[in-house]
């Protein structure tokens, strides 16, 4: 078993392109793990600005070929582009990017505390699909664990913000006091689940007259849904003359430039332009316009409350410390089936001797005593190897340990064997002795 993911998040991607990886993951999951013998789990976790598939496989570049291939059906975009674009990952850089996720350390702001709530929601959504696996389980529920262990040791989890929301707090200290939100025109471009969550956020603080472009034409579909007024091109100059506030989060390439804004705005008509897109929707030098404030992410980065650099180093710790644990604990699930096939050898092997003993005395005293002897002596020396076994596989040396079983016991060893939870005991007529447990 292997962990692999594929990470498509602002951080390597415009946004829009983002959203369109992120609409088409419904079915993603099933059709993988249906479609590929390789893979056997997966959970897809699609949030405003990120999309990332992780997945519990047997065979890493196979199972990144399967999806990226079914990905690039679904987003009608070309295997080769998200080759190039998508970052994978496999085995424990896996748990700690997850892990760093869920705990807000790898958010544009960090600390954010949405983010946990999108983990948790992700695995439950492929718990109901039947598409994780019991590892893929574990690891999501660490992630969580891990996620409310820096939220209770730090501050990021009780201060931490949406890009956003921290976006529209700036905007709020440099709109003019007697203002109020329900009094301002929204432009707001983009449709994507970024373009979304912002509509959701400027309703939340009453904004009432939010318009909404979109490059791909997809702007009454989404008020549709959402609420707003759709724009096309020809309405867009008259909205943007009206507008107190501009927002764009579609990073699609199609940028506002400077020199078409100047000819549209009204003299003394202050604006302020929220650009969220990591390429820009809004010309960067829309700053040197006169009445004209732009907020970036960089902007948004410099203002949030960044929680201290210890606070961030504490929660990086309690990442790296959890990801070591789970790492550990799921290398020694790897011995399990070296340690199953050596108790099912040594029963077999107490299971004859005592058939012996019960051939010779039948079902006397004396044989209970030999064979509850015959049995604390097995358990006692499987102990140490079982523990070594654990030890061993948690330092990655799971190889060497099931070299030694070959050698010393001659047992093949190169499938595992299903653990089965069963006590060892003969089979007979006679009653077995009395289970005794090792310490």
């Amino acid at each position: 078993m292997v962990f692999l993911s594929l990470v498509a998040s602002h951080s390597q991607l415009d946004l829009e392109t983002v959203a369109q990886i992120s609409a088409s993951a419904d079915g993603l999951a099933a059709a993988s793990v249906n479609g590929s013998a390789v893979i056997n789990g997966a959970v897809v976790l699609a949030t405003c600005n990120r999309f990332e598939v992780y997945a519990d496989v047997d065979h890493a570049e196979d199972a990144a070929e399967h999806l990226v291939n079914e990905l690039a059906a679904n987003a009608g975009l070309s295997p080769e582009f998200l080759s190039r674009r998508l970052t994978k990952l496999e085995g424990d850089p896996v748990i700690e990017h997850l892990f760093s996720v869920g705990a807000g350390l790898d958010s544009a702001v960090v600390g954010e505390r949405e983010i946990a709530g999108q983990v948790r929601r992700a695995l439950t959504q492929a718990q109901q699909e039947k598409t994780t696996t019991s590892n893929l389980t574990r690891l999501f529920q660490n992630a969580t664990r891990a996620a409310k262990d820096v939220g209770s040791n730090t501050n990021l989890g009780t201060q931490g913000k949406s890009v956003v929301s921290v976006a529209l707090d700036l905007a709020e200290e440099l709109r003019d006091e007697a203002s109020d939100w329900s009094e301002q025109d929204v432009v707001l471009f983009g449709t994507g689940s970024y373009a979304g969550a912002t509509m959701a956020l400027l309703k939340e603080r009453g904004v009432q007259r939010i318009s909404v472009y979109s490059h791909s034409g997809r702007a009454a579909d989404f008020t549709a849904k959402r609420g707003g007024f759709p724009l096309n091109d020809e309405l867009l100059p008259q909205a943007l003359r009206e507008a107190d506030i501009i927002v764009g989060c579609s990073g699609g390439g199609h940028q506002l430039a400077r020199e078409e804004l100047e000819a549209l705005r009204v003299k003394n008509h202050p604006l302020i332009a929220i650009d969220m897109a990591l390429t820009h929707d809004f010309d960067p030098t829309l700053v040197e316009l006169p009445d004209v404030e732009l907020i970036t992410l960089e902007s948004v980065r410099m203002a949030a409350p960044t929680e201290q650099a210890m606070a961030v180093h504490a929660a990086s710790r309690i990442v790296k410390k959890a990801t070591a644990e789970f790492a550990a604990a799921q290398r020694e699930r790897e011995a399990d089936f070296a340690i199953v096939a050596l108790r099912q050898h040594t029963k077999t092997v107490l299971d004859a001797e005592i058939a012996k003993v019960r051939a010779q005395h039948g079902c006397s005293a004396a044989a209970e005593e030999v064979e509850l002897a015959m049995r604390r002596m097995v358990r006692q020396l499987l102990h140490v190897p079982t523990m070594r076994a654990r030890e061993l596989a948690g330092e990655g040396r799971t190889s060497e340990y099931v070299a030694a079983l070959e050698t010393l016991y001659g047992l093949e060893l190169d499938q595992p064997v299903a653990e089965k939870s069963e006590p060892l005991q003969a089979q007979g007529n006679c009653p077995a002795a009395p289970e005794v447990k090792s310490a």
